[in-house]
């Protein structure tokens, strides 16, 4: 019989599972919701047992809607956000709020309660900063920690576990306390490629000096897709699952989402930096490898082996993409629910006015951090600006918003490569998967305003095929996570840059940069 993986991604309100092939196709999907808490604009927990039972949920509707067998299943992996679970000593959740109550042990990974630790680590000047972008997020872990011990005094005393909410998923399943170099390098300032990754003059300088023994942390971390163990008994229950099924080294969400579109590219370690991975919906991930590190301002990284063996991934990205299209729809008075049919209304009228005029709104212009800037600036603060606005409220009008807005986004995404080529890399080559997929708007300017030649997977869901490749190792179906990676790989539509338009984007870059500096001369000033 033919071999099935099962690849679950979990990510802010919701868990999905997908039944997937040796090669790669996706047979079914799955999704079940997960509850948030939100407290204010900068708290959001988590319950990790509303997580699993979910997972499970959507593991068994998957199955069900592919007709699979589950004794053909031979693997499963998980990705998830970098949220932090935190557990006690037996294993039972702990509180992280501040009500007490210990169902909500999970930390989102949007929770930016850590901002003033954060900011105390990045004024450390440490050599782990190197390997983070220059500066630690109050969305990694440690600022996350830092706050748990100084708000939580009760909670870090109890604790026995900490994970990453991927690597607490893989606990769940398997029982294994194994880490992957996925979360572990890129939310735990742990070293990978030094023979004692964890920098501990540093967790001392930040007062984390017990974390490992109180999160039980290893050693070591462990690769993607290496095999952590079969199935327990309890998690084979509730999964639906046989207990032979094989759990594989699971990763961060983003980083499934960059081994989905960039590990074709694996058994080519020379070229592999010419390519850059963009997982656009919401927000919009950026992603890049190379043989060596590269770091760069504004990008997270470089972490080792975060996503392929030996390879050193760098990652960027834009906090409000689409979330941004979104907001200029329902802020303007011709606007409405942000819904895929007002898109496409506002798009086709856009293509209707740009037969009439090429240049549509010249003298209007967008920077689109309406939820701070996270790359190239790593400022969470910065805020949005839209230059050139008239009194026109009609729909005319706020489709010559939404068109200098598009562009905008694009030209975010030039502004990180051109950051990264700064740095070494060679890109000339986009890989697009996610919901902008179906902007036709937004595809055309990847191409045109970064004058790069993008491959589209409009039919990839690249997290679910990332982890795919991580339980196909993690099974045994392929020799190296490399090999799973190129063997599953999903085909591409090519779209090349419309070159004639190049002065016009070369104009409004110009005009995109002046529009940083002027912003960040105003903030200075207040």
């Amino acid at each position: 019989m033919t071999p099935l993986l099962v690849a679950v991604d979990v990510g802010t309100t919701s868990a999905r599972a997908g039944v997937l092939t040796r090669d790669g196709a996706v047979l079914a999907r799955a999704e079940a919701p997960i509850e948030i808490r939100r407290e204010g604009a900068e708290r959001a927990e988590h319950k990790s047992e509303n997580i699993w039972a979910s997972v499970c949920r959507a593991v068994a509707e998957a199955i069900a809607k592919a007709g699979a067998d589950t004794e053909t299943i031979v693997g499963i992996a998980f990705d998830a956000t970098c949220s932090l679970v935190v557990r006690a000593k037996d294993g039972a959740p702990l509180a992280v709020g501040s009500d007490g109550d210990p169902d909500w042990d999970t930390i989102v990974w949007l929770d930016h309660r850590a901002l003033a630790e954060a900011e105390e680590a990045r004024a450390t000047g440490h050599r782990v900063l190197d390997f983070a972008g220059g500066a630690l997020s109050p969305e990694m872990e440690i600022p996350k920690l830092m706050w748990l011990k100084r708000n939580l005094p009760k909670t870090w005393q109890r604790a026995g576990y900490m994970f990453d909410l991927a690597d607490f998923l893989s606990w769940k399943a398997c029982g294994s306390l194994e880490r992957s170099q996925s979360t572990l390098t890129s939310k735990w300032s742990f070293l990978a490629h030094e023979a004692e990754g964890w920098p501990a003059d540093f967790l001392t300088a930040m007062g984390l000096e017990d974390l490992r023994e109180r999160a039980s942390l290893p050693r070591h971390a462990s690769p993607i897709g290496h095999p952590l163990g079969t199935l327990t008994a309890k998690a084979a229950r509730e999964l639906g699952l046989p207990k032979t099924v094989i759990v594989g080294t699971g990763m961060v969400d983003a980083h499934a989402g960059a081994l989905g579109v960039l590990g074709a590219f694996a058994n080519q370690p020379e070229t592999i930096d010419r390519h850059l991975g963009l997982i656009a919906g919401t927000s919009s991930a950026v992603t890049a490898l190379a043989t060596e590190p590269r770091p760069a301002p504004g990008v997270w990284g470089p972490y080792f082996g975060a996503v392929l063996p030996g390879i050193w991934l760098s990652e960027g990205g834009q906090s409000a993409s689409g979330a941004a299209l979104d907001h200029i729809i329902r802020v303007h008075s011709s606007g409405a629910a942000p819904t895929p049919l007002m898109h496409a209304e506002i798009i086709n009228r856009i293509t209707q006015l740009r037969s009439q005029c090429d240049d549509l709104a010249p003298r209007l212009h967008v920077l689109p951090d309406f939820h701070g800037n996270r790359s190239p600036f790593a400022n969470p603060k910065a805020l949005g600006v839209i230059s050139g606005m008239s009194l026109d409220a009609s729909f005319d009008g706020l489709c010559k918003l939404y068109w200098r807005g598009a562009v905008a986004i694009a030209l975010g995404v030039r502004q990180i490569l051109e950051t990264l080529n700064a740095r070494g890399y060679a890109i000339d080559t986009l890989h697009v998967t996610g919901g902008h997929t179906r902007n036709p708007l937004l595809m055309e300017l990847y191409a045109d305003a970064t004058g790069c030649t993008v491959h589209e997977l409009p039919d990839a869901d690249a997290m679910l095929l990332g982890t795919a490749m991580a339980a196909a190792t993690g099974a045994g179906l392929y020799p190296s996570l490399a090999d799973a990676a190129t063997a599953m790989r999903h085909a591409s539509v090519t779209r090349e840059p419309d070159r004639s338009r190049r002065a016009l984007y070369d104009r409004d870059y110009a005009v995109f940069l002046k529009m940083h500096a002027h912003r960040a001369e105003i903030e200075a000033m207040l």
